[in-house]
């Protein structure tokens, strides 16, 4: 094992998630950090571990002259802007993370990474990104997988709307999930299937819950579970009467096809809230010692301070997923160079970092090492 060394971080994108990844950076590994945005704020005298400067990452020479001075870049920004910093990255040979959850921009970053010098790791956040190490790991534990069910939801606590929802995170991210294919396996094929279709309902704790196909949280887990699971899919978990109303929307009032003058639709009438719970519940059954098996993990995640700073649940477990794949780069468990899948990473060495305790609940039994993506080769 190869420690990496890090000497300080760039974070790009200096909103509430850029924000939490910085400051979490600074708690837990005490690096300097570099938090970049066209309106980046003001800086904390007292503060000497987070810095903020101006940058505008279209502008390509000054992303570059940024990269450089940087060993690691972690990519906030919203997900149609990661190609293009990924290709930066690689080309300064800078680590690379990022949140994005659109399957395009992680299908561009993978043919980059093939020459890359450097990790180039998308999809680092809760889901993509934790869910896929929790997938990984609950199929790992069977000798034959039959059923792997992954729901992930950022929920308000207090809705009140027709909704039934209030904005936890990224406008531009709930639309780029509710619009877009969803990659799924049907009776062992890798398939398409529609976002906002496969509703289903279950209780958790007595509370009624809702869910469906959203796109892009499994990440590359489907290609590395191909051949090896009957039926696995994503879905996200709202309250019941969401998936309908959203429906409405985009369906019947055809807002699909008019993605701006949706997002102006729910940016206008849909509040944001710091109240807010993140739920993952994840499935998986089959044979195991010759027996017919199910296991399940649930976890509920709450907001908490971090640096004197109330955080939201979502922007505590989104940062979380980031940070703690930057501490298995720091202690040279991740591959050296190329494109890392997020259930290359096992879930136990992840939660034994100093940000693992945000998804406790997850506790594994074992510390069995997840699948590798096929045709990967194995790294020290």
């Amino acid at each position: 094992m190869t420690k990496v060394k890090i000497e300080n971080v760039l974070v790009l994108g200096a909103g509430k998630v850029g924000s939490t990844v910085a400051d979490m950076i600074a708690e837990y590994h005490r690096l300097p950090v570099t938090l970049a945005d066209v309106r980046p704020g003001r800086n904390d005298e007292n503060d000497p571990l987070v810095r903020r400067i101006a940058l505008d990452v279209e502008n390509n020479e000054d992303l570059r002259t940024a990269l450089r001075a940087h060993s690691v870049v972690i990519n906030c920004l919203p997900f149609f802007l990661a190609q293009r910093v990924a290709t930066e990255a690689a080309a300064c040979g800078v680590h690379y993370f990022d949140l994005t959850e659109d399957v395009a921009a992680t299908k561009a970053i993978r043919d980059i990474s093939k020459t890359a010098t450097s990790v180039l790791m998308p999809q680092s956040g809760l889901a993509p990104g934790v869910i896929g190490m929790l997938g990984g790991y609950l199929a790992s534990r069977f000798d034959e997988l039959y059923d792997l069910r992954l729901r992930v939801g950022a929920l308000t606590r207090n809705a009140t709307n027709s909704l039934r929802y209030n904005f936890t995170w990224s406008i531009d991210g709930v639309i780029n999930e509710y619009c877009n294919p969803c990659d799924a396996i049907v009776n062992g094929q890798l398939v398409s299937v529609q976002p906002m279709e496969g509703h289903e309902t279950f209780t958790l704790d007595a509370e009624a819950f809702e869910a469906f196909n959203t796109s892009g949280g499994l990440g590359t887990l489907c290609e590395t579970l191909a051949g090896k699971v009957r039926n696995l899919d994503y879905k996200t978990i709202r309250y019941p009467g969401h998936c309908d109303a959203m429906n409405f929307l985009l369906h019947d009032l055809r807002l699909i096809e008019r993605r701006d003058l949706l997002r102006q639709v729910l940016e206008h009438a849909v509040p944001h809230s710091r109240e807010d719970v993140v739920i993952l519940f994840a499935s998986a059954s089959g044979r195991r010692d010759g027996r017919f098996e199910q296991e399940t993990r649930v976890a509920r995640v709450f907001g908490a301070p971090l640096r004197g700073k109330d955080r939201t649940a979502i922007e505590l477990t989104t940062a979380a997923g980031v940070v703690g794949v930057f501490e298995l780069l720091r202690q040279g468990k991740l591959p050296a160079l190329g494109f890392v899948g997020q259930e290359q990473v096992p879930l136990g060495q992840f939660l034994a970092t100093k940000v693992g305790h945000y998804y406790q609940g997850l506790g594994v039994a074992s510390s069995a090492p997840a699948p590798r993506p096929k045709g990967e080769p194995a790294h020290a």
